[in-house]
């Protein structure tokens, strides 16, 4: 049977409990036992959100630090902070691009450059992918399917149980239709810069 404890991490806004209601769905759909939990925090006003999807017959939706396999990062910043509960050669997706957190925007923070986070991550995670989220579903046609770029990077990659054609068939199945046809192109999107990535 498949296992994977992933963690998702982000702000307010980022669509991060849709992405791991459709992840749930997916693995749902494939046969696989899910167990889910969410922490909101101060998501209303763009502040922290995480959640966890453990796949495999998991009886705790908690996530211990350093019990993940797979940490879905939504905001680079909430990535470089969630590194502490990856497992020691897990697997880490995240964005590449910032949407600065309410800490930041009141100069209580200073945000980190991308190349600190990935040197960073790259000390606790087997691999490492990022991807231009924001840009990359803007070009899909909503900047607010980020997170679908995001879930297509990590199914491209091998971070998920399952493949970016059973993502595309939940996209089909559990979204209002309105919404299908840029969340499909968003998920190739974000599946072709993994590849891209990996290639590089």
């Amino acid at each position: 049977m498949t296992r994977a404890r992933i963690f998702f991490t982000g702000v307010g806004g980022q669509g991060t409990l849709t992405a791991t209601t459709l992840l749930a769905r997916t693995a749902l759909d494939a046969g696989l036992p899910v167990t889910s939990g969410e922490i909101h925090g101060m998501a209303q006003r763009g502040g922290v959100v995480e959640s966890t999807l453990l796949v495999g017959g998991y009886k705790s939706a908690i996530i211990a630090p350093g019990e993940a396999d797979v940490i879905l990062g939504f905001e680079l910043l909430e990535t470089l902070r969630a590194l502490p509960m990856l497992r020691r050669g897990g697997f880490v997706v995240g964005n590449s691009e910032s949407l600065q957190p309410v800490g930041v925007c009141l100069g209580r923070e200073c945000y980190p450059p991308l190349a600190q986070v990935l040197e960073t991550a790259k000390g606790f995670a087997a691999r490492v992918v990022m991807v231009p989220c924001i840009s990359l579903a803007e070009q899909a046609g909503t900047a607010k399917a980020a997170n679908t770029v995001l879930l297509g990077a990590a199914a491209a990659c091998g971070a998920l149980p399952f493949t970016v054609e059973a993502l595309t068939r939940s996209i089909e199945k559990y979204l209002k239709p309105k919404l299908v046809a840029v969340n499909r192109t968003a998920l190739t999107l974000g599946a072709q810069a993994a590849a891209a990535s990996q290639a590089a």
